[in-house]
């Protein structure tokens, strides 16, 4: 799995294509076997939600949907391009290496 929390993704296929954001969280579906990501303002879905006190009032919400790992692909920080990522050994620990400028994505 190449793909982070707080990793900017950009959507590469379905109704938000283009767009981008910041992973929120990842989720293993055990049903399909695969991950799915729930990005930051993308996907959403709205939800009918019932009061829950002074604090919570009700009303309509909108909510992150997960979006299969395999519709986003990474966004290198340095040059801003989508990129698919190379592990390699550095310092003793194996890091994410972006493939079209070489930088190290783990800090």
């Amino acid at each position: 799995m190449n793909l982070r929390k707080g990793d900017l993704v950009e959507v590469i296929s379905g109704e938000d294509r283009g767009r981008r954001g910041k992973i929120l969280r990842l989720k293993l579906d055990k049903e399909a076997g695969r991950y799915r990501v729930f990005v930051e303002g993308l996907n959403l879905a709205k939800k009918h939600q019932r009061a829950r006190g002074a604090s919570k009032p009700g009303g309509i919400v909108d909510l992150p949907n997960a979006l299969d790992v395999s519709n986003v692909a990474l966004l290198c920080p340095k040059c801003g391009k989508r990129t698919r990522v190379r592990r390699e050994p550095h310092d003793g620990r194996r890091v994410r290496i972006c493939r079209k400028c070489e930088e190290i994505l783990d800090v």
